[in-house]
């Protein structure tokens, strides 16, 4: 199975070298590897590997802490393949292909750019998060497969995107900029190891793809969480 590793590590020569050395000892065979953040002399690497199913994980967090330095944030399976920096655009032209269901292309794929669980999008009133028992009232116009009936969604406003962490979830939101829309996307923490919380470039990356999404869209997205209206036979 592919499993997410994300690692905290010294940016010196010899650091990432020893992590990987560590990884495949403990049987990891890594595919991935994708730098997140450099600043202030230490490295927060996602690592994407191929592990044996029957192994124990602790085996691979021991050898780790090992390495003076190293903190590992997160280790999580992976649905699908390794990203690559073509994925995204190729995402936006599905979706300005058939933009009737450009929302539920959107929401489906994206668990799988960022390593994620599910998604949904989700109509909301600006003031949802300061309302006293508001998170019912927000109105999920599209849910991925693995979503939750009703999906929990944190307390947020569709002003801004950003990482939002909850007992039992790691939320990136990004809004559409119109119609109360937004598209959270969920990593589950259940199980030991967990997964990590969403980084800012991943939210960044989110947020781009959902601002680029709503100007092919356009007047499209007021029609998310409307109520289809069934033809006449």
């Amino acid at each position: 199975m592919l499993l997410r590793v994300r690692v905290t590590l010294p940016d010196r020569p010899g650091t990432l070298g020893q992590v990987a050395r560590t990884m495949g000892v403990s049987g990891a065979d890594i595919v991935q590897v994708v730098v997140l953040e450099r600043l202030g002399g230490r490295a927060v690497d996602d690592f994407t590997v191929v592990w044996p199913g029957a192994a124990r994980v602790e085996r691979l967090l021991a050898g780790l802490a090992a390495i003076f330095g190293v903190r590992v944030d997160g280790v999580w399976r992976a649905i699908g393949a390794p990203t690559t920096s073509g994925q995204d655009a190729e995402l936006l032209a599905q979706v300005a292909a058939n933009p009737v269901e450009g929302v539920a292309t959107l929401v489906d794929a994206v668990p799988g750019l960022l390593a994620a669980d599910w998604a949904v999008a989700a109509v909301v009133p600006v003031d949802w998060a300061s309302r006293t028992g508001a998170a019912g009232e927000a109105t999920v116009g599209y849910a991925s497969w693995r979503a939750p009936v009703p999906p929990p969604l944190p307390e947020v406003t569709p002003l801004r995107a950003r990482a939002i962490s909850m007992p039992g979830g790691h939320f990136a939101v990004a809004p559409f900029g119109r119609a109360g829309l937004v598209l959270a996307v969920v990593r589950e923490c259940a199980g030991t190891p967990a997964a990590a919380a969403f980084h800012a470039t991943e939210v960044d990356r989110l947020a781009q793809l959902v601002r680029a999404a709503a100007v092919i869209l356009g007047d499209r997205l007021d029609l998310v969480g409307t109520p289809r209206v069934a033809a006449n036979p």
